[in-house]
């Protein structure tokens, strides 16, 4: 028996599917099939050929060393972008998109560094030696709130290089702020919207979890291959400290 094509596995995880044509956004109107019931058929040749030219790109940033932050918030997307995340080592935003995690990145890494602070000091016992009870009460909370916002960031020294966000229209303030610097971003996106949105758009089911699971594996995967290919540059973290520094654009 021959091996499933993508386009087999993406009928089968319901990818096919988009929202009521109703709601359908004018840009996504050449990738559609057609209707059933009213609701909108994603033309699953075209959704493969897109997610190939997201995979290569992916595949390109891998092999260049580049960091890309997974972003999906919404319930249906969390879990699966925190896994494919994890797998390829890279940052992710599952919980909540803090205003200004890219304008004002500056101001973000001051709250990262206060929870490498907090955690550095309750695993030395510091916590215990230097706080009373009640003080340690309303730090495990500040604790809490910070791992909630910025926990998968912790590993993010500087702007992305690039984002994967699953539905970009839910999680609007994050690709609006990536176009502001410029961050190139690869959605996962439904029929209900604007493709401008991003700068490669993957149009497919993005409220099914199998559906997610399955175009965000295919993602991850290229990822990884390419970054098989990638030599570290002695001087890379040195570069990228000083144009920290200096505010220099990156390269």
């Amino acid at each position: 028996m021959s091996e499933k094509t993508l386009i087999d596995r993406l009928f089968e995880a319901g990818s096919h599917f988009g929202f009521q044509k109703s709601r359908r956004h004018p840009t996504v109107k050449p990738y559609i099939f057609g209707a059933k019931q009213g609701t909108d058929i994603f033309d699953l040749e075209k959704t493969s050929a897109l997610i190939e030219d997201a995979k290569a790109v992916l595949k390109k940033a891998g092999s260049e060393g580049k960091t890309v932050l997974f972003v999906g918030t919404k319930d249906e997307a969390t879990k699966v972008v925190k896994e494919m995340a994890e797998k390829a080592e890279m940052p992710m935003v599952v919980n909540r998109w803090i205003g200004g995690m890219l304008t004002n990145f500056a101001e973000i890494k001051k709250r990262v560094a206060r929870l490498e602070d907090l955690i550095s000091q309750g695993e030395s016992g510091e916590l215990e030696r230097k706080y009373t009870k009640k003080e340690r009460v309303v730090i495990k909370r500040e604790l809490d709130k910070l791992m909630f916002n910025f926990g998968g960031i912790r590993t993010m020294k500087k702007t992305p290089d690039m984002m994967v966000v699953v539905d970009p229209r839910h999680d609007s303030i994050a690709t609006t702020e990536a176009r502001d610097m410029n961050v190139p971003v690869i959605g996962i996106m439904s029929s209900d919207t604007n493709l401008r949105d991003v700068t490669t758009p993957v149009v497919v089911n993005d409220a099914l979890q199998s559906s997610v699971r399955l175009v965000l594996g295919e993602l991850t995967d290229a990822y990884l291959e390419g970054r098989k290919e990638y030599t570290p540059k002695p001087n890379d973290d040195t570069r990228g400290r000083r144009r920290e520094r200096t505010g220099a654009p990156r390269a």
